[in-house]
């Protein structure tokens, strides 16, 4: 649509010999400069993701050696905590790609977790709940974290005026280069600049909006929620 707009501006300033000088100086700043400040912030985003699933799936995996370390513990205690712990990964990583929006599935799956270690004061000793327990909290602080960057992202009304500047940029800039290049240069040579500055503006948005959601696995550089699970 963008593009279409352009060529659209571009032909009508030729049609009807529309053009004037203008500084694009500012125009540009409106523009690329927001533009680079939510890339650059999606892109932090997206590596503090990386870093939270990371002490996320550490945490599940220490856990889960804790529990196999409870020498007191039942085969059959042994597999529920396994199925607990493979629950919470599961869960955890399926609440990313769709975010619902709530999180009571997750909350309910360590809160699970949790009573489990709190009734096991027979099969695992005092020394290694404690430890476990200390780890169910970075767990726990972990996927709120995750929970965050998933739920709140850039803000709407910046990316909002981003796009509006990259609709009304077509307006401003096509008349500026038909006045500048004039008609002693081919048509298909104003078609072509003014196309592609709008073609580069749009790509850039539509790389910063990939970028900010890195747990659906839409955008080539999203995240690989598979590679964070605990059976990877």
């Amino acid at each position: 649509m963008v593009l279409g707009i352009s060529v659209g501006v571009t032909y009508f300033s030729l049609a009807y010999e529309l053009g004037y000088n203008v500084d694009l100086t500012l125009l540009s700043i409106a523009i690329v400069f927001p533009l680079v400040f939510n890339i650059r912030g999606a892109f932090r985003r997206r590596e503090k993701a990386l870093e939270h699933l990371s002490r996320f799936r550490s945490s599940l995996k220490t856990l889960y050696f804790y529990v196999q370390m409870g020498t007191e513990l039942t085969p059959e205690d042994k597999a529920k905590s396994e199925a607990l712990i493979g629950n919470i990964s599961d869960l955890t990583l399926l609440h990313l790609k769709k975010n619902p929006g709530e999180a009571k599935a997750v909350d309910d799956a360590i809160n699970e977790l949790h009573y489990f270690i709190l009734q096991s004061e027979e099969g695992i000793p005092r020394r290694i709940r404690d430890r476990m327990f200390r780890y169910l909290n970075d767990l726990q602080e972990g996927f709120e974290n995750l929970h965050a960057i998933n739920t709140h992202r850039t803000p709407k009304a910046l990316k909002a005026y981003c796009l509006v500047f990259i609709f009304v940029f077509p307006l401003i800039y096509a008349p500026n280069i038909v006045f500048n290049i004039g008609v002693s240069n081919s048509d298909l040579v104003i078609y072509f600049i003014v196309v592609v500055t709008e073609f580069i503006l749009i790509s850039l948005y539509n790389i910063q909006d990939q970028m900010e959601y890195p747990f659906d696995e839409v955008g080539l550089d999203d995240i690989q929620l598979e590679n964070f699970g605990i059976d990877r």
